[in-house]
């Protein structure tokens, strides 16, 4: 940690919110002299307040012990870039379509890596109307089954999900161009399926 560099994080993001040192220090439990100390890179917070700061301020703690908020290179945020997330403890379903770190019950997510449908993730997708009805002989038991459904083209993205002692099948609307489906088991991982 540079603590020129983290002052000089502290101040423009304590500025960025309108506040004093004063009003920052009372914030954060700490004297009006401890944050500008700081602010002036003559030393640095107590190990123990990292995390507070970094929550008060709203930034991640390794961006604020490097001391910058660099924008993450772009990678122009479409949806062939869409990444699908699963918190492992509570089942939570973040996707990105871009950069940055995703974090659910303290914990940083990984990207699920896509693989192709192999026999027990096969689908079979017949259209109804406007729709795309597909069918999976996945089971679908509580501690084995499949989480969600993703039907993605260029442009859009339709996500469904799924539970537990449900049927293997699902309706979703036809989406113009195609595209992938995406099913994730919540024991195996994301599978792809061209339509």
């Amino acid at each position: 940690m540079d603590n020129r560099q983290t002052g000089a994080l502290l101040r423009a993001l304590r500025q960025e919110r309108r506040l004093t040192q004063a009003q920052a220090a009372e914030a954060l439990g700490v004297s009006p002299q401890a944050v500008s100390k700081w602010e002036r890179g003559l030393g640095g917070p107590e190990v123990s307040l990292l995390p507070v700061l970094a929550r008060f301020f709203g930034v991640s703690l390794t961006r604020l012990l490097a001391g910058d908020l660099m924008p993450d290179p772009l990678e122009a945020g479409n949806m062939k870039r869409l990444k699908f997330y699963v918190c492992p403890d509570c089942g939570n379903l973040l996707t990105a379509s871009g950069g940055g770190e995703l974090h659910c019950c303290g914990r940083k997510l990984e990207p699920l890596a896509a693989k192709p449908a192999d026999k027990d993730h096969a689908v079979r997708v017949t259209e109804v109307e406007e729709d795309w009805y597909i069918t999976f002989d996945h089971p679908m038991e509580k501690d084995h089954f499949i989480r969600f459904a993703a039907c993605m083209t260029l442009d859009r993205v339709l996500l469904a999900r799924l539970y537990p002692e449900q049927g293997g099948e699902l309706r979703i609307p036809q989406l113009r161009g195609g595209g992938k489906l995406y099913l994730c088991c919540s024991r195996d991982g994301l599978f792809e399926v061209k339509l």
